[in-house]
């Protein structure tokens, strides 16, 4: 079974796209964004799913890859074309090279003419393929800077995407309208600058007077992609909480598991949002916890020391992942939700006052 999901970072309107073979519990991610490690990581994390490769379509001149912060901390492989001129690949890749997840693949397509490296990614089966910015939704990436060649590009296009079968999906590096997928049939049709009865010529001539503005990025995105999104400084790399061992989760927000909680040292504010009869109910409560019910915790929140690290709990994890919300946008630096609440807690045979015995 493929796992396909779509992921979006906002700042960039980028696209990035996770594969995963469920028998194998392997994945890939195409064109992870350095912001949105963290998210994805989380998603790869819930889904079971084992990050082997990482691949880029091109060098990004808008946002900075997460390549390298993913193989730090997963061991995975960086892809990119041979061609780039980037340094730290693990997998230089060429045209007809496969890239494996367990049993499926992708096989790479060279697509040049947005920059030399533009690489598109078919699904091994041609139903789906990653394109880039060679193909964009009834348009394509630019070709003035960064090796860029209109001529280059429509014969790639033509050639290598839009020969695939028409109810081929294609996925883009980017959209900058909200729009989502399209098809080979589509593209064909409809794309103004590649269908219908365009041709090389009027491509050429339509590319070389679009009179865009460079990325805003540029000047610090290509560098740090020559290096496969490495820092500068490795200590620039975002740093992970040190008060507690926690996870990210993909809803965006730090859990902490029970064993996690009741072996921690530092002292922490253990923060209850549930009702009055709940705290004093069956399921007791944790020792030294805050009764915070959640109809009142904004008006007390005052009642919290910022400088101190905040777990929030209720009866399953819901209630209290939302006061850890709340929490963090009223500037609570270190604060995480006790992962299944009450009921894990109990589950799991920690130590509670009152309750049902």
């Amino acid at each position: 079974m493929l796992v396909f999901r779509q992921l979006f970072d906002a700042i960039s309107s980028t696209y990035t796209y996770l594969l995963g073979d469920r028998d194998s519990g392997q994945a890939l991610l195409i064109d992870p964004v350095f912001e949105q490690a963290r998210r994805d990581g989380a998603l790869l994390r819930e889904l079971d799913l084992t990050l082997v490769a990482t691949l880029e379509t091109h060098v990004h001149a808008d946002h900075v890859t997460g390549a390298w912060l993913h193989r730090q901390r997963t061991g995975s492989r960086i892809a990119v074309a041979a061609a780039s001129g980037a340094q730290g690949i693990d997998l230089p890749l060429r045209d007809g090279d496969r890239v494996a997840f367990g049993r499926r693949h992708v096989q790479v397509r060279t697509t040049p003419g947005h920059t030399d490296g533009c690489l598109t990614f078919v699904l091994d089966d041609e139903t789906m393929a990653f394109t880039g910015d060679a193909l964009l939704i009834r348009g394509c990436g630019r070709t003035d800077f960064q090796q860029g060649d209109p001529a280059a590009l429509y014969r790639s296009v033509r050639g290598h995407i839009l020969s695939l079968p028409a109810a081929c999906l294609l996925y883009p590096a980017h959209d900058y309208s909200g729009r989502m997928v399209t098809t080979v049939d589509e593209e064909r049709r409809f794309n103004p600058r590649f269908g219908g009865d365009s041709s090389e010529t009027d491509f050429v001539g339509y590319m070389n007077h679009l009179g865009l503005p460079h990325p805003k990025q540029m000047d610090v995105a290509v560098p740090a992609n020559l290096r496969c999104g490495r820092p500068e400084s490795e200590a620039a790399a975002p740093a992970e909480p040190s008060w507690a061992p926690l996870n990210w989760t993909f809803a965006g927000l730090w859990e902490i598991q029970p064993e996690a909680l009741e072996d921690l040292s530092a002292p922490v504010q253990v923060v209850d949002v549930r009702t009055l009869d709940e705290y004093h109910g069956p399921l007791g409560h944790i020792r030294g916890a805050m009764l915070l019910p959640m109809d009142e915790l904004e008006p007390r929140i005052g009642e919290l020391d910022t400088a101190r690290p905040v777990v929030t709990v209720c009866r399953s994890g819901t209630r209290s992942a939302q006061a850890a919300t709340l929490l963090g946008k009223a500037g609570f630096g270190q604060v995480a939700n006790l992962a299944g609440g009450m009921l894990r807690w109990r589950a799991r045979g920690h130590a509670v006052e009152g309750g049902a015995h």
